[in-house]
């Protein structure tokens, strides 16, 4: 079933970074949402033993990072391996907007977020942030869309 999941589901591709004091971290997600307009809220689904997890969960903020459509090695980079033992930012730039959080200045757009809701959903949890800052970095580019096959 997942497979007619991955097919029939259009989403993005997001490097979703987030802040703890010294420590800074991304991971690739495909699974973010608009789930409110006023006040403007995103959703971001991330598994329970994810280290982005324990960062967000512990500062209160995170950033959305949307890929365009040539940053699939980028969101090579952001998804095989944990930011636990790897410093997935290492030699890599960026940037940061109100909440501290990590920007990538590449990326096509970003969203600035703080944390106002946790909902558990199955193994993993639906993190809500309120958006206090975005922008479109690169209006030329398009955004990366999530294909299975060439991410797995």
């Amino acid at each position: 079933m997942q497979e007619v999941i991955f097919a029939a589901i259009t989403e993005g591709v997001y490097v979703v970074t987030s802040r703890d004091q010294d420590k800074v971290n991304g991971m690739t997600a495909a699974w973010v949402a608009q789930v409110s307009f006023k006040p403007l809220l995103i959703m971001v689904s991330i598994a329970f033993t994810r280290y982005s997890h324990e960062l967000i969960k512990n500062s209160g903020i995170f950033a959305i990072n949307v890929l365009n459509d040539e940053q699939v090695d980028l969101g090579k980079r952001f998804g095989y391996k944990s930011g636990r033992r790897v410093d997935k930012f290492a030699g890599l730039a960026y940037d940061t907007a109100v909440t501290g959080a990590p920007i990538l200045p590449e990326a096509y757009a970003y969203l600035d977020l703080k944390l106002v809701h946790t909902y558990p959903a199955g193994d993993h949890d639906l993190f809500i942030g309120e958006v206090v800052d975005a922008k479109i970095l690169h209006p030329e580019a398009k955004p990366l869309i999530f294909k299975a096959s060439t991410f797995f």
